[in-house]
């Protein structure tokens, strides 16, 4: 088997919704998505033999879903008072709702998904919010 990675970072802000502790106040990452791309076969002919795939290709599709999380406050659908949401859209801040809480295991899951939903042969995605910690997705068969 081949195996392939690829990584892209981005900086936002999140919180924790209903979550007891420091995570439950507005904090910034640096998050670094990791792409793991795998299959048995290589290309066989033309420009891309003997590539499993493209590294152009997964690269750009990492850094598509880094950039369009960069600079931004995420949160929860539902999770502040549409009079929040309407004030920091007010003062022109970048808000970016998703249809669950994010946290590193969700955002490991969705970007999974979003690189899957391309064609790409993704086999596992590490989502890091810090230099030391992560977390991984895949898809079990």
């Amino acid at each position: 088997m081949y195996r392939l990675k690829t990584s892209a970072s981005f900086d936002s802000a999140h919180f924790l919704a209903g979550y007891e502790g420091k995570c439950a106040n507005i904090h910034g990452h640096r998050w670094k998505i990791e792409a793991e791309f795998s299959g048995n076969e290589l290309v066989e002919d033309g420009t891309k033999r003997g590539m499993l795939i493209d590294f152009g290709d997964i690269k750009s599709a990492v850094r598509t879903l880094a950039d369009s999380f960069d600079h931004a406050l995420i949160y929860e659908e539902g999770s502040l008072r549409a009079e929040t949401v309407a004030a920091l859209n007010a003062e022109n801040f970048r808000l970016i709702a998703v249809p669950f809480r994010p946290t590193a295991e969700r955002f490991a899951e969705y970007f999974y998904l979003q690189l899957s939903a391309q064609g790409l042969p993704v086999s596992s995605v590490a989502v890091y919010e810090t230099p030391e910690n992560c977390a991984v997705y895949e898809e079990t068969p």
